[in-house]
């Protein structure tokens, strides 16, 4: 198969959770996406999504998972980050270097807080430690969108909060029909993840944070702020942090030097 690309799923609980997977390296990535992933989960978008991590596969197998199916009203980020603990550990994946991207990045510090035998090393990407004054204006904002059903405010406004004007005016030009496409069925999994948000407070296990660790933040993040990667590394004993200049929250997909960074953090000799 193409890249080695496969979609799964783990039994959680009575529900599963999704992942895609691709590479052929002895070693494990595991990757948390962000909020995004209520409105989609990653089922059936192996081939699709495997071509971004193609530099990995040599030295990796790259695990991108969703968050489980069926998730009950009040569904904490802590409640996720076991859930993905329990898959990691159906999986056999042993000891994985972990990327977490916003919401996924604050899943992934707890998980690497209270499962540190199945994290070797972190990345945090625009992420924060806690439900700042900021996210829980952004946040709140898109739970009234996606309450009212009005998808193509939520897209909108996602993307003017994310991405830098220099990317924005080529992406406008979609905004006629943002609106048509990507509506799910229902909003109940985006409402859940949104309100887990709201209600994550990670700053008191920052500290037992032990592995290597690299914050990576966009100095014009206007939807968790440049602040919370300061925060994250200050927190964290012996992060290393690094801002891009000029990008947003969308830094990940915008930097073209992103997976580079990533990559060389994870196949580095930094003491684990």
């Amino acid at each position: 198969m193409l890249w080695n690309a496969r979609n799964g799923a783990v039994a959680l609980d009575g529900t599963v959770m999704r992942y895609v997977s691709f590479g052929h390296g002895g070693r494990s990535v595991v990757i948390l996406p962000g909020l995004s992933d209520g409105l989609a989960t990653v089922k059936g978008k192996a081939l699709l999504l495997a071509p971004t991590y193609r530099s990995f596969f040599e030295e990796y197998t790259i695990y991108l998972f969703s968050r489980k199916d069926a998730m009950p009203d009040g569904y904490s980020i802590r409640d996720m980050a076991e859930d993905q603990a329990k898959a990691m550990r159906t999986l056999s994946l042993g000891r994985c270097s972990v990327l977490g991207v916003s919401e996924g990045g604050m899943i992934a510090q707890l998980l690497a807080a209270d499962h540190a035998d199945l994290v070797d090393k972190l990345i945090l990407a625009v992420t924060a430690p806690s439900a700042n004054g900021l996210i829980r204006e952004n946040v709140s904002r898109w739970i009234a969108f996606a309450e009212r059903r009005d998808h193509r405010s939520l897209m909108i406004d996602t993307a003017e909060k994310s991405y830098s004007p220099a990317y924005l005016r080529k992406y406008r030009r979609i905004y006629p029909v943002i609106g048509l496409v990507g509506r799910p069925r229902n909003y109940k999994r985006f409402l859940v993840n949104a309100k887990a948000v709201l209600g994550f407070d990670a700053t008191d296990d920052l500290k037992r944070i032990l592995c290597p660790t690299l914050v990576i933040g966009g100095e014009a993040d206007r939807i968790v702020g440049a602040g919370a990667s300061l925060e994250l590394h200050c927190g964290i004993p012996g992060s290393e942090l690094f801002l891009y200049r000029g990008l947003g929250h969308a830094a990940y997909e915008e930097a073209k030097d992103f997976n580079r960074r990533v990559f060389e953090f994870f196949i580095s000799d930094r003491d684990s």
